[in-house]
């Protein structure tokens, strides 16, 4: 792969339109960027979970807040491996790289659109639905293809569904995308048969549409014309993904500390941990210099984002040939120099042990599997049955971009999903209640 390719801002949907040497001070790359944040789905994240919900009066991250981060880790990132790259290839034009913060930046806004409510639990819910529960039935009814995309569901597929189809009502291209801001998002550039762990890079309905941006900006295929389309990764979706797993990763254990989930002193020894020597002793002095323990390790995460993005920033230009040549394996935090790697895996480790299996964390995801499940149950009844009473009255409740009317099974399931994995955790705990007569409208 070769940048002169790779950087492309060629809209999705638009190619018709698209003017190679227009000269903008806002180029198409901010423009994606701003896109995002004036859209419904961006605005929406605000009420997703990121790992804790409805957490009350102390104010922790959802999707929005971490998307917003992650886009300032990811921009720097990308900024300071930008640098390098012209300093490394003088000889080569400038205009290559000039643009990769504004593309990851936009990448990292969008990278989280796709996910259903209640985080990542919301996802497991849904594939579960199919592979173990009630829409275990409806196996009969799918290729294998569509049902691996039914029983893995991936918020980064689904994100890049979002991004590019034309729902209806809505035009052609979906948010009319650049083609780099689109590649940069899939994390895994293959299809359902091949995931791992559940995860993939875009839906059989959006298999043409990724082919088609992922040829035209230079991506390595890795398959054959007979197997299941697989590509190397777009370069930038390193950076994407090495800003989105350090920002979940600090921020998550500030959180924690906020919400008294872990002491003041765990944090501080875990956060320590990314640093020695006269580093570590001048830390020290500064964070000691103040009593406030938030503030403390407010301080301290500052610190290990900062070693976090220029470790990942040297990692990539140290095996930029690795990456075009779409050899390279595993994040870029898995390749850093062994302190920082070292600390981050610590972080981890402390992470796994005592937030993500907290009680309030397993409680939420109970809950949120319960309410889920109860509207795909109800709502893939109706759009299978929609001549029945209670379905033509449930059906009367979807916005009108879903076709439920769709002609294939296949896409009436995926009006559901869209419409599901679109809500808030409020609205979907909103509806559960209504649909179970819990709450009535007043009247």
């Amino acid at each position: 792969m070769n940048w002169a390719t790779l950087v492309n801002d060629k809209r999705f949907g638009l190619e018709n339109y698209h003017d190679p040497k227009k000269n903008l001070t806002r180029t198409d790359f901010r423009r994606d960027y701003d896109r995002l944040v004036f859209s419904s789905p961006f605005r929406r994240l605000q009420n997703k979970t990121q790992v804790f919900p409805l957490p009350g009066s102390i104010f922790v991250h959802n999707r929005l807040t971490h998307s917003m981060e992650v886009a300032c880790v990811g921009k720097s990132m990308a900024d300071n491996i930008a640098q390098a790259l012209k300093h490394k290839h003088a000889d080569w034009p400038t205009e290559h790289f000039d643009h990769l913060g504004d593309i990851v930046a936009a990448a990292c806004l969008a990278h989280d659109l796709g996910n259903p409510p209640f985080g990542h639990s919301g996802e497991r819910a849904i594939g579960t639905f199919f592979s173990e529960g009630e829409g275990m039935k409806l196996k009969p009814m799918f290729t294998p293809v569509q049902w691996a995309d039914l029983t893995h569901f991936e918020g980064n597929a689904n994100a890049f569904r979002l991004l590019t189809h034309q729902f209806k009502g809505r035009r052609k291209g979906g948010f009319a995308m650049t083609y780099s801001t689109l590649a940069s998002i899939v994390k895994y550039p293959f299809e359902s048969t091949l995931s791992t762990k559940g995860k993939f890079g875009f839906f059989n309905t959006e298999k043409e549409d990724f082919s088609k941006v992922a040829d035209e900006l230079g991506m390595l295929r890795l398959s054959g014309d007979d197997e299941p389309l697989r590509y190397a990764r777009h370069p930038l979706v390193f950076i994407v993904e090495a800003a989105d797993d350090i920002c979940y990763e600090v921020m998550d254990i500030e959180d924690a500390h906020k919400l008294k989930i872990l002491s003041s002193a765990e944090v501080i020894e875990a956060l320590l941990g990314f640093f020695d020597g006269e580093r570590r002793a001048h830390m020290c002095e500064i964070m000691n210099a103040v009593d406030d323990p938030n503030e403390k390790v407010a301080y301290l995460r500052s610190c290990v984002v900062g070693a976090l993005v220029e470790q990942c920033a040297q990692t990539f230009i140290a095996h930029e040939d690795e990456i075009l040549a779409g050899t390279f394996e595993g994040a870029l935090l898995k390749h850093i120099r062994p302190l920082e790697r070292e600390g981050y895996e610590r972080c981890n480790t402390l992470s796994w042990n005592k937030i993500y299996r907290s009680g309030e964390v397993v409680d939420i995801e109970l809950a949120g599997n319960r309410i889920i499940t109860f509207l795909l149950e109800r709502m893939v009844g109706a759009v299978l049955e929609p001549d029945l009473n209670y379905s033509r009255l449930l059906l009367s409740k979807f916005p009108d971009q879903y076709d439920v009317n769709a002609p294939t099974q296949f896409g009436k399931i995926q009006a559901v999903l869209d419409h599901i994995s679109a809500m808030t955790d409020v609205y979907a705990l909103d509806l559960y209640r209504k649909l179970n007569g819990l709450s009535l409208p007043a009247v």
